[in-house]
């Protein structure tokens, strides 16, 4: 009784939610099934007629024209995503300026208000005015599932598949895993073999999730500003040809069971409802505001308080000391002159060279603060891929979640007369930070080593916790940490070493 109550509570649940009979529901299933074997097996006779579905498969599924289509679609996803959503970011990071502007004239100078302005809105800012990005990208996803085409684009990627060990079925959570990775390693369950289930668990790290792309888009904005679609879709690319590779290495030499036969569902094409694909689009949407609200937050205030203290840094009181005396001597020479347009040119002159003096405070102090010796300490490991301490500061708390990489750096460098929630400001100030020598830190050689690092290393700890859940072991989520941050080092350190020879 509890069994027929349950099933009856789960089939109004289903009827609901799809606005369809449950017995028409089981039956497209079915029947796309069939239509997969089919499409597989057997050869039709030309002057039978054609259903509308098969007459759009005729082009979606061809073997010439399927894979044109497929990565065009692919390419105005991603052109769409940044352009589209460049619009209501810019509003989101006008709306996150004003906010903290109105708490830096309301409340008094201090720890709490520097924490305020510069950790939390700073932090959680930095990364916020990427919802409308994320949010579009989700809607193309919800749109690929919603109408049929997600299910066709793994149909004719089965061959490709097969090249690299696997079967379409795997491409699926591939696919999705650009929205998340970790409910697409748990889609994984539906592969019945372990072996081609645990391989494409393994690989699923590299389809770029959108908790990396306000990184790209922060990157691409500031050092590649002509191209940000096709650079964009060029690191998508590349996540998946590094699935290819490691995929087919791994069937190689770890996974080397042949595999089980496979037949590909196709269920009929529907026309997907605004208000079903928003409410897709929306869910993901709630939950990366839930992101904000939690583990990005939090450790925005953790990373804002190992920059903030120690306060004192080993020339503070000489900085000070400048800053005082530069003060007493353009006081002075205002009081002693008349001239109102010698005056405006002594104030500017004054709030030129004391600006100057409290970065060079600013930044000393960043460098010997708790979060600077951390970024120092690895700094040897990161340097032969042209990155500094900030960098590589950034990398490890973006091991929590790819967001945090932003964050990190929204509070990393803030300047000392102006706070970086703006985005252009940020992006300022990236560009204008410079090493000893004169030269600068940020070069688009640089960056594109540092997208490329960000794409391969370490998956969020959640993805972690879902690959040892889905595979049962420990084994394989440390395998996983070890080998992604192995290859993330070894292809950044080709990108910025090759390139050097030729930039």
């Amino acid at each position: 009784e509890n069994i027929r109550t349950e099933v009856d509570r789960q089939k109004n649940r289903i009827e609901e939610f799809l606005h369809e009979d449950i017995e028409t529901i089981i039956t497209d299933a079915r029947y796309g099934f069939i239509a997969g074997a089919l499409r597989e097996t057997y050869k039709e006779n030309p002057i039978q007629r054609r259903r509308k579905t098969d007459a759009i498969d005729t082009f979606l599924t061809h073997k010439l024209f399927g894979f044109p289509i497929f990565f065009l679609f692919m390419w105005f996803m991603f052109q769409t995503t940044f352009t589209l959503g460049q619009y209501p970011m810019e509003w989101i990071e006008s709306g996150v300026a004003l906010l903290s502007d109105w708490l830096d004239g309301l409340m008094a100078d201090g720890s709490f208000k520097d924490l305020l302005i510069d950790g939390v809105i700073g932090g959680v800012g930095g990364v916020i005015v990427f919802l409308p990005n994320i949010l579009i990208l989700f809607f193309f996803i919800s749109f690929m599932e919603d109408t049929g085409y997600m299910a066709r684009a793994a149909f004719i990627m089965d061959k490709v598949m097969h090249k690299i060990g696997l079967h379409g079925k795997s491409f699926i959570p591939l696919v999705m895993g650009f929205g998340c990775n970790v409910p697409a390693i748990m889609a994984t369950r539906t592969i019945e073999d372990r072996n081609n289930r645990l391989l494409t668990i393994l690989i699923n790290p590299f389809m770029s999730c959108s908790a990396r792309l306000p990184v790209y888009i922060l990157f691409i904005a500031a050092f590649f500003p002509d191209h940000p679609g096709t650079l964009l879709f060029v690191l998508y690319t590349s996540g998946i040809l590094i699935a290819v590779v490691i995929a087919r290495l791994f069937k190689r030499f770890v996974f080397t069971k042949t595999d089980v036969p496979f037949v590909m569902e196709l269920p009929p094409y529907r026309l997907p409802t605004l208000k079903s694909t928003t409410r897709h689009m929306w869910h993901k949407g709630q939950q990366y505001l839930r992101k904000m609200g939690g583990v990005i937050m939090v450790a925005s205030i953790i990373i804002w308080f190992l920059g903030y203290f120690p306060r004192t840094s080993t020339n503070t009181d000489i900085y000070t000391q400048n800053i005082e005396q530069i003060a007493l001597h353009y006081d002075s020479l205002i009081i002693v002159s008349t001239n109102a347009e010698e005056n405006a040119t002594l104030e500017t002159e004054k709030y030129t060279q004391i600006k100057k003096y409290k970065e060079k405070k600013h930044v000393e102090q960043q460098e010997e603060s708790f979060i600077g010796r951390l970024g120092h300490a690895i700094e040897p490991v990161i340097r032969p891929l042209g990155f500094d301490w900030k960098m590589g500061v950034s990398l490890l708390s973006g091991i929590a979640a790819k967001e945090i990489v932003i964050s990190t750096m929204s509070v990393l460098y803030q300047s000392a007369s102006e706070n970086t929630e703006d985005t252009s400001m940020l992006i300022s100030n990236m560009k204008k930070d410079q090493y000893a020598d004169g030269s600068p830190v940020f070069t688009p050689l640089v960056a594109l080593a540092f997208l490329m690092f960000t794409l391969i290393y370490f998956p969020c700890i959640a993805v972690i916790a879902a690959i040892k859940k889905e595979s049962g072991s420990w084994k394989w989520a440390l395998f996983t940490i070890f080998y992604t941050t192995a290859l993330a080092w070894l292809v950044a350190f080709g990108v910025y070493q090759i390139g050097s020879l030729f930039v």
